[in-house]
């Protein structure tokens, strides 16, 4: 099957399982602000944002084509890459790099049967152009995503399972008929392995789908910690785990801060839906607006 059939397939399955409407043509609504230009202080903390992410400052980087990644173990370090990095390998770990997506693909891949794979103080944006339909993308096991900056895509990390930390995730780039998440799940973890979701600025400034979601569209969401997250934009800036394949479990939601930066509800119909309170292991503790007050699940 072809990788465009491939995304349809999911973008569709996610509609059907979520409840999400299947956008057609539509062009997203134009929000009242953007909080993405300056995210790095709310409620008194600094987040992730563009002076603590992506490429430290100094690094010099050295132009590259698209690499396919097949040693295991193999450092990628200090590349301006045009085009795609491919992961077809175990413990491959990126860094200092940059990744200008020019395709219809992704940024970074890592395949499926691959495993350990760490980004680390990087940038990947599309051109604005030509759709790059993920940032990172992980069809294989646990992945670490740290101090990474992505943007200008339609979907920015996904994955089912690893650690996404300290990252700066913001500003899609809206194509027909997308829908647009900036850190997102499709199903349950691997077994023995969970989701950490924890630290990170993420802002879709979009009215459509979500800054985190946790879909249902290939199993139950469970085993998912979303911890200490700067949240904003988006239809619901938080997908929180429930949808119709069953009851999503040991999803814990703590201590984030939802903005209204972008949109006066946090996200354009609210900060957060699809939420199962009875959900074995389920908690929602500590989440507050940015400018104070609490944000309930539901």
């Amino acid at each position: 099957m072809c990788l465009g059939l491939v995304l349809a397939v999911v973008l569709l399955s996610a509609c059907q399982s979520s409840g999400r409407e299947p956008l057609g043509s539509r062009s997203p609504a134009t929000p009242s602000a953007s909080v993405s230009a300056t995210p790095s202080r709310a409620s008194g903390r600094v987040w992730p944002g563009p002076d603590n992410t992506g490429v430290p400052d100094g690094v010099r980087l050295r132009p590259s084509d698209s690499l396919v990644v097949s040693e295991k173990g193999a450092v990628i370090d200090g590349l301006d890459v045009t085009g795609y990095i491919t992961v077809e390998a175990d413990d491959v770990t990126i860094r200092n790099t940059r990744v200008r997506g020019q395709q219809d693909w992704w940024g970074i891949l890592q395949r499926e049967g691959r495993t350990g794979l760490t980004v680390e103080d990087s940038e990947i944006f599309g051109n604005g152009k030509v759709r790059t339909q993920f940032g990172i993308l992980n069809q294989g096991k646990l992945i670490t995503v740290r101090r990474v900056d992505v943007h200008t895509i339609s979907n920015g990390i996904l994955t089912q399972q690893g650690l996404v930390e300290d990252s700066y995730v913001h500003d899609p780039k809206y194509y027909a008929g997308d829908h647009t998440d900036m850190i997102m799940s499709t199903g349950p973890p691997a077994p023995g392995t969970e989701l950490v979701i924890r630290g990170n600025t993420v802002i879709n400034t979009l009215d459509q789908t979500g800054a985190i979601a946790l879909f249902q569209d290939f199993g139950v969401s469970r085993d998912v910690t979303v911890q200490g997250n700067l949240l904003a934009g988006g239809g619901w800036s938080l997908y929180a785990g429930a949808g119709a394949k069953g009851r999503s479990s040991n999803i814990k939601v703590i201590g984030n801060v939802f903005s209204r930066r972008v949109w006066p509800k946090g996200g354009f119909a609210g900060p957060v839906s699809y939420w199962d309170k009875n959900g074995s292991g389920n908690r929602w503790d500590g989440n507050t607006w940015e400018n104070g007050g609490t944000v309930p699940p539901g």
